[in-house]
């Protein structure tokens, strides 16, 4: 899955892709090296980010997807977890939503993914570091409430997919902890997706920014996978690509 940000604040590439034909150009060099979705964003939900209301998140996301599913024959997902704004871009012909918030900021987004049949990426997410438990136990919970959310509106079990969400409501030494532990998600019986992209755990670990953390991102991407994850969202495509096409070769004979 490859990441498309259309974005000002972005803590990687904000305000690089504003422009709709730059973001499509961004689109088809990913198509390029290989990438199998699209991932467009239209709020940064990086630390200390600015909220962005529906209408303005619908106002950069839209005319870029309307425009992507008419050049790109590929998957777009669409990261948002307002169903206002997943109802329109769903409309135009995106394919997935991507909910940072796991359908428990706005409920009414699994509805609006049931009515339109596509999957839903369900992220774990939490104000706040702190865990009353073991932390897989609580993202499992998390996850629970979710998976519960989504079948009650409708959403097809093979619709849903899980993300542990590295980098949200956890410390970089948290984040280790999830990544050292991915595996124990396979138990909940659904795809995994992995976020780990040009993220600050990397770049604490290598005192890199964002822009140089490839090799970093390479080498969550070769964990993933060889822990049971079935999707890396990425901005680096070509790197990550080659990475995984080992790993699997290795890990699942592919």
């Amino acid at each position: 899955m490859g990441i498309l940000n259309i974005t000002p604040d972005s803590f990687s590439d904000g305000g690089e892709f504003n422009d709709v034909d730059a973001a499509i150009k961004h689109a088809l060099d990913m198509v390029k090296e290989g990438v199998d979705i699209i991932d467009v964003g239209g709020e940064s939900t990086r630390p200390g980010a600015v909220e962005v209301d529906a209408d303005e998140e619908i106002r950069r996301v839209l005319p870029v997807v309307k425009r992507l599913v008419k050049e790109v024959d590929l998957p777009i997902s669409v990261d948002t977890y307002k169903s206002k704004v997943a109802e329109e871009v769903l409309k135009a012909g995106a394919h997935i939503i991507n909910d940072v918030w796991g359908l428990q900021s706005d409920p009414d987004i699994a509805t609006v993914a049931a009515k339109y049949d596509v999957p839903v990426i369900v992220m774990h997410n939490q104000k706040g570091i702190e865990y009353k438990k073991d932390i897989l136990e609580e993202i499992c919970d998390f996850f629970k409430k979710s998976i519960d959310i989504a079948l009650k509106a409708g959403v097809k079990k093979e619709n849903i997919i899980l993300d542990p969400g590295i980098g949200f409501g956890k410390t970089p030494k948290q984040n280790m902890i999830v990544m050292s532990r991915l595996g124990e998600l396979n138990d909940l019986g659904y795809p995994i997706l992995l976020g780990t992209s040009r993220k600050s755990m990397i770049g604490k670990i290598l005192d890199l920014p964002p822009k140089e953390r490839v090799e970093g991102t390479v080498a969550t991407t070769v964990m993933g996978i060889v822990q049971g994850v079935d999707i890396v969202r990425v901005h680096d495509i070509k790197e990550n690509l080659r990475a995984a096409k080992v790993t699997d070769a290795i890990v699942r004979g592919l």
